[in-house]
């Protein structure tokens, strides 16, 4: 083979590089990272030396201009992988298959080359709305129908919440608005974030998978009747730069689940919620320059009634 030949093809190659992405599933935190040890062809000893040699790889990949979609690598997950295709998951291929397998049906983001330590509390981020949004989706599914008028429970349970979330943003007004939906269902609460934006009267600017996924854990709550609530926190911009010279102040509201609707709490329960800590019970300190105000009104839509 000729030098202009070798050089055309190497050409060629690193060309065709550039048009095959590349997949990478990461151990984010140091539990699921100590759990792979056991295995003995797992090449690592140290989590934050992983994540460098991680992020070398990924950056190395970026530069010569191959995308890479990141996933989140669930030890217990790849077990069962493992498990059901009778894979010995002590083998460097299995891995490999795995993470294939992650990034085609779980969570991802893409890789831009940004620090690994700032984009994986995205990634588990997304993991968790994921999650979130397949174990409401199930749930909703067996809903049925109502048993006195037939409809579609959780068509009717979607709607209702589309209706409460566009109003409930257009009650705060402008603003950005940072809102919690949990839900107590059957296995692990649900739990669904929404960031929304809005100035001078505009509507909102929102990310569709998240407004998807909130709108759908709503739903759930509404269509089963489940404990639960809303918790919005706005920031708005100052007006006053006596009084907002630290850039402006939060205002915290709440709203609760009742009779299949969002009741709107009072200041000191939006206190209280605000102000306790979720898994001892016990009471925080309110935070520096937060508001802490009513839930504001809303209106359930018109025509509708509770099913059953």
């Amino acid at each position: 083979m000729t030098t202009t030949s070798r050089h055309t093809d190497r050409t060629a190659h690193r060309a065709l590089r550039r048009e095959v992405p590349s997949t990478a599933a990461v151990l984010a935190d140091e539990r699921d990272f100590t759990a792979m040890r056991r295995y003995r062809t797992f090449p690592f000893d140290d989590h934050g030396s992983y994540l460098r040699q991680m992020e070398k790889l990924l950056r190395t990949l970026t530069a010569q201009g191959v995308l890479t979609t990141l996933s989140l690598f669930d030890p217990a997950a790849y077990e069962t992988y493992c498990a059901e295709l009778d894979l010995d998951p002590d083998r460097p291929e299995s891995r490999t298959r795995y993470a294939a397998e992650a990034a085609r049906t779980g969570a991802t983001v893409t890789y831009e080359g940004e620090p690994l330590r700032s984009l994986l509390p995205l990634l588990v981020e997304e993991a968790d709305r994921r999650a979130a949004w397949d174990h409401a989706t199930a749930l909703l599914a067996r809903t049925g129908n109502c048993a006195e008028c037939g409809t579609d429970l959780a068509r009717a349970a979607f709607a209702r919440a589309t209706h409460a979330v566009q109003q409930l943003l257009a009650s705060l007004g402008d603003g950005s608005h940072h809102l919690v939906c949990s839900i107590a269902a059957d296995g692990p609460p649900l739990l669904a974030v929404l960031h929304a934006t809005a100035r001078d009267g505009a509507p909102p600017g929102l990310t569709e998978t998240e407004t998807l996924g909130f709108c759908t854990v709503l739903a759930t709550g509404l269509a089963l009747r489940a404990p639960g609530g809303i918790v919005a926190r706005s920031t708005t911009a100052p007006t006053d730069r006596a009084t907002t010279a630290d850039g402006g102040r939060d205002t915290v509201r709440g709203w609760s689940l009742r009779d299949s609707w969002l009741r709107p709490l009072s200041t000191a329960e939006v206190f209280t919620a605000y102000c306790t800590d979720a898994d001892t019970g016990e009471p925080v300190p309110p935070e520096h320059g937060v508001d802490y105000a009513p839930g504001l009104p809303l209106t359930p839509p018109p025509g509708t009634h509770d099913h059953h």
